[in-house]
Order: structure tokens, then C-alpha cells, then sequence
């Protein structure tokens, strides 16, 4: 067994395909299904089940593929080590954010974290929260912020801002001067929400469950940008994070209204594995978003001026 067979059933399982494993991996499809072949032998047991248009593994396989993942994860993490003694904020940090914090923070973030790390460039990763864990347990990323609740097996999270949510109506809505709106409220209006998979969507659905009665008239996007167009077109409602409605991200035909006590609102976090060699660099990227943010304000946009 070498290290080369484990990256290879790695590939194979995350392709489900031996061509686009085999190009994954720099070798030809040959060599890589002779090697896993090999392997299977020197196992006595199948890992894959070879179909005419997808690779499947079997339940001993997903076991084995998970060994070999934690393997290749901790080999790579000798490196990690070694460079850590150097300087932990010193090279690359693969760090994953989830779609409806990307746009706001990052912008932010960079030049906060240029200035505490400049030897440590960011490769970003925009993705579903349930794809960010999958990257972050296979060791593909270093870090992700994301929504709590997140609870993964050997994933650490630590708590890095509460951002209120508010109600975003057309300018010339009947609740654009209003003081503030209850969840109840939202029942009678068309409402502009994220497509399934945007752990947001689910925390507006959980704060306002009257969107989600049978029958509610709903439109639906994967972009919250997208959204703020489609309510600033009078099409309908919704609801937008804090930090889409800063005063650089304002629309003047998108009025923000703030939700009644209690206002709902998403936990913020930085996920990463609780054997990450880098501590400093993870205190780093906490600080800089600390930083940021103090700096932004979290400012809303102007309203118009009440009768």
C-alpha cells in the first residue's frame, strides 16, 4: 500500500469517474486502475464497483476511502508542521466562505488581513455550507466561515459576529416608512427567497415560517444581489442580511425595514479542524474580521423620511 494508491481511490471516489480521476491525479487511466486494482488485492476487497457510465463504492469502500482521506490529510499536515515552526503566517491559507457572506466581507477582509499577514495569500473558495464541509474535513481547505449552528466531527468553530436581519420592500411599497414589521406580517406578501441549499434560506424560513405556508406566492434566486434587483423591480419582499444593506451596496428603489423585537438574525463563525498547525494564521483571519467590521459600522442605508 503507498501513498499514491490512497490519492488514487480518493480521486475515484470524489470523480466517480476513473478517466477524470486518472487526469486528477497526472497519470493515465491505465496505470491508475491497474494500481487500484492492486490495491483491492492486497486488501481482499472490492472498494469500487465498476458500472458502464459511473463508479460506485462499496460500503466497506466508503470506510476505506475515509482512512485513506485522514492519511493523505495527516501526511500533508508533516509539511503544514514544519512550516509552521517557521512562521504560521507565512504561506497560502485555502479559506471557504459561504455565498451570502462572500460578497460583503471579503472586500473588507483582504486588506484587514494584508496587514497582519502580508506573507499569507488568500485561495477562496464560494460554496454551500454543505459543501465548504466537505472540503474542510478533506483537508481541501484550511478554513470556512459559515452560519452556526455547524457541528462536524473534529471541526472547531469559533464565534466571530451576530448580524441582525431586516426586511427589504420596494421604494414605493406601503411599508417603505414604516418603523419596523413583525414576521407575522410577511404572510400576505410575495416573497423573493434563495433557492434550496443557502443555509440562509433556511434561517428566514425559520424566522418567518409564514413564507413557507402551502400555497405562499415565492419566487426564487441563488444570489441575494439578484434579490435586491428583483424587489427593487416592485416584483416583491424579502429579507436581506445586514451587511448587503451598508450604504455601498445601496439600491434607492430597495427600502430597508427593520423586523420587531426579537429581530432575527444568523451567527457567524470560523470553522476549521481542531489539528489545523496554524493557529496563529486562524487568530489572524478572527482579528481581521474583527477589524473590518469595527471599521464598516454595519451602517444601514439611508431611509426615506417618515410622514
Amino acid at each position: 500500500m503507498t501513498f499514491n494508491e490512497l490519492r488514487y481511490i480518493v480521486a475515484v471516489a470524489q470523480e466517480r469517474n476513473f478517466g477524470r480521476a486518472a487526469q486528477h491525479c497526472f497519470i493515465s487511466q491505465p496505470a491508475l486502475s491497474v494500481a487500484i486494482q492492486k490495491l483491492e488485492e492486497e486488501l481482499g476487497t472490492q472498494i469500487f464497483e465498476r458500472g458502464k457510465s459511473e463508479v460506485t463504492v462499496t460500503p466497506v469502500g466508503e470506510r476505506i476511502v475515509e482512512q485513506a482521506q485522514k492519511v493523505l490529510e495527516e501526511a500533508a499536515s508533516i509539511r503544514d508542521i514544519a512550516q509552521a515552526g517557521r512562521n504560521q503566517l507565512v504561506g497560502l491559507f485555502r479559506l471557504g466562505v459561504i455565498y451570502t457572506i462572500a460578497p460583503y466581507l471579503l472586500p473588507d477582509l483582504i486588506p484587514a488581513l494584508n496587514e497582519r499577514a502580508p506573507a499569507m495569500p488568500l485561495e477562496i473558495e464560494e460554496n454551500l455550507t454543505e459543501n465548504l464541509e466537505t472540503s474542510l474535513r478533506a483537508g481541501r481547505i484550511d478554513a470556512a466561515i459559515i452560519a452556526l449552528p455547524f457541528n462536524p466531527p473534529g471541526i472547531a468553530t469559533d464565534f466571530l459576529y451576530e448580524e441582525p436581519f431586516q426586511v427589504v420592500v420596494p421604494e414605493k411599497h406601503a411599508w417603505a416608512r414604516r418603523k419596523s414589521i413583525d414576521p407575522s406580517e410577511l404572510a400576505g406578501e410575495h416573497a423573493i427567497l434563495l433557492n434550496v441549499g443557502h443555509c440562509f434560506r433556511d434561517q428566514v424560513l425559520d424566522s418567518c415560517p409564514e413564507l413557507n405556508r402551502s400555497g405562499a406566492p415565492i419566487t426564487r434566486t441563488n444570489s441575494l444581489e439578484t434579490i435586491r434587483n428583483m424587489v427593487a423591480s416592485g416584483l416583491g419582499v424579502s429579507v436581506l442580511p445586514r451587511d448587503a444593506l451598508i450604504p455601498k451596496y445601496h439600491s434607492r428603489l430597495v427600502v430597508p425595514v427593520p423586523f420587531s423585537r426579537p429581530v432575527p438574525s444568523r451567527r457567524v463563525a470560523l470553522a476549521h479542524r481542531k489539528s489545523f498547525p496554524r493557529p496563529a494564521a486562524i487568530a489572524a483571519i478572527r482579528e481581521a474580521v474583527a477589524a473590518c467590521r469595527g471599521a464598516s459600522g454595519g451602517a444601514s442605508p439611508r431611509r426615506p423620511a417618515r410622514a
